[in-house]
């Protein structure tokens, strides 16, 4: 059961209570996973007492566990109840005593007020690419190429050969140029020379990443030229892929570009009405949620860098070595502000279309989370903790107001269409009746 104790503009206090019932269960469900998993010499799985357990996993470790399960379950449960969309919280539980209910206090920050201008008239423009039969042999012609197989050739070198190049130097190495698609500096260079020649290379002066690279010559030896084959479109062509035929090869791929131009048809459509809300919001954003957003960013982008061996330090060093730190900082702040306006446009459009994601609804969607990261439910809420329990529901309430407003929409659009089509067919009809 949650009560609300206060709530002063942005911040807002409850208290939870959990009745002994539920604790003891926890309890059970704690202490059962510990027989079933832990291992007791002299003992068979899951006849191991209690006590002997508890010994081998640590005095406070069962009453840790059952504290994190309840915290995980009825923290986000007090929040759906008592309608608070929270930024973040800080949770106070009670001493926790098997027999006895437990409680905790929470004290956090809601999204600030929001109101969203009048949307209901909106027509969104973004529509499906057009699959026209030039874009489906266009396709196919894609697939052509990637297929293509090479054949040694004994001649000079041409638009479309692929050619084997030696660089030369104590760094160089061996690597193959597809000349249809490789750079005019190096396309100019190989065109017309033969097999065992040995060329210069000018490379124009140029920015890689955040290097900045001056014009220089790279001499490379050519040692192979091949000559690209192209398959036929035909039946054959079909079976290499796995098709019947061509005509079904055609049939599928067209389905399959369809299905694809749909999407960024439905992605275009939700983007406008994002934007369309965003400008037609007003809001008083306070700093520290800026400043939050932008911290996670932050976090997340020095994780990405860890795992490719890179010490933010250190790229932080080079970033204010090649004056760009400043840039960064600001667009990762202009990104920050971008993400939490569309965030908290979508939960405005959820209270105001009274969306609800029923606790059935919840339970469903994070099992198949769980299993698509191949997590049992109990072990994704302990990763996610509270407060990513709470934030994958907000997410889940947005989602469901997005889909339900361009619904809506696209619902007002077809009856506009049909109302426009009824006036043109009376007109037309009246104009029939007045020439006769």
């Amino acid at each position: 059961m949650a009560e609300l104790i206060s709530r002063e503009g942005n911040k807002v206090e409850f208290k939870v209570s959990v009745p002994a019932a539920e604790v003891n269960r926890a309890y059970d469900q704690v202490w059962s996973g510990l027989a079933r998993d832990v291992r007791v010499p002299g003992f068979r799985p899951g006849k191991a007492p209690r006590k002997v357990i508890e010994g081998r996993v640590g005095k406070g470790y069962v009453e840790q566990e059952v504290r994190d399960r309840l915290l995980e379950t009825h923290y986000s449960q007090a929040a759906r109840e008592l309608k608070l969309s929270l930024v973040d919280a800080n949770i106070d539980p009670q001493p926790l005593k098997s027999g006895q209910s437990f409680e905790f206090t929470v004290k956090g920050e809601t999204y600030p007020e929001v109101s969203l201008g009048d949307w209901s008239g909106l027509s969104l423009t973004a529509a499906a690419p057009e699959i026209t039969d030039e874009v489906l042999d266009r396709t196919l012609s894609d697939l052509q190429e990637r297929n293509a197989t090479f054949d040694d050739a004994d001649r000079a070198i041409e638009a479309s050969d692929q050619v084997t190049i030696e660089e030369q130097g104590e760094d160089g190495g061996t690597y193959p140029v597809y000349l249809d698609v490789a750079e005019a500096h190096v396309r100019d260079a190989l065109l017309g020379k033969n097999k065992g020649d040995t060329v210069e290379i000018t490379v124009p002066a140029h920015q890689h990443g955040d290097h900045e690279h001056a014009e220089h010559t790279v001499t490379v030896k050519i040692m192979d030229v091949k000559t690209k084959k192209l398959q036929e479109l035909d039946d054959e062509f079909a079976k290499s892929l796995n098709f019947d035929s061509l005509e079904r090869l055609r049939t599928d791929l067209k389905g399959e570009l369809e299905r694809r131009a749909q999407q960024e048809g439905e992605a275009g459509r939700r983007e406008e009405f994002i934007n369309h809300l965003v400008e037609g919001m007003t809001a008083d954003i306070p700093q520290a949620l800026l400043d939050r957003r932008r911290e996670a960013m932050q976090s997340e982008i020095q994780d990405d860098l860890g795992r490719q061996g890179v010490k933010w330090g250190e790229y932080e060093a080079f970033m204010k070595e090649q004056g760009k730190l400043d840039e960064f900082m600001a667009d990762l702040g202009k990104n920050a502000e971008t993400r939490v306006k569309r965030d908290l446009a979508l939960e405005r459009l959820a209270e105001d279309l009274k969306v609800e994601v029923s606790d059935a609804e919840f339970n469903q969607t994070m099992m198949a989370l769980a299993q698509a990261n191949g997590l049992s439910p109990a072990d994704l809420s302990k990763q996610l903790g509270p407060n990513g329990i709470n934030s994958y529901y907000t997410s889940l309430i947005r989602e469901k107001a997005l889909q339900q407003a361009i619904a809506q929409l696209a619902g007002g659009q077809t009856e506009a269409a049909a109302d426009e089509a009824s006036a043109e067919a009376s007109t037309e009809e009246s104009s029939t009746e007045a020439a006769e």
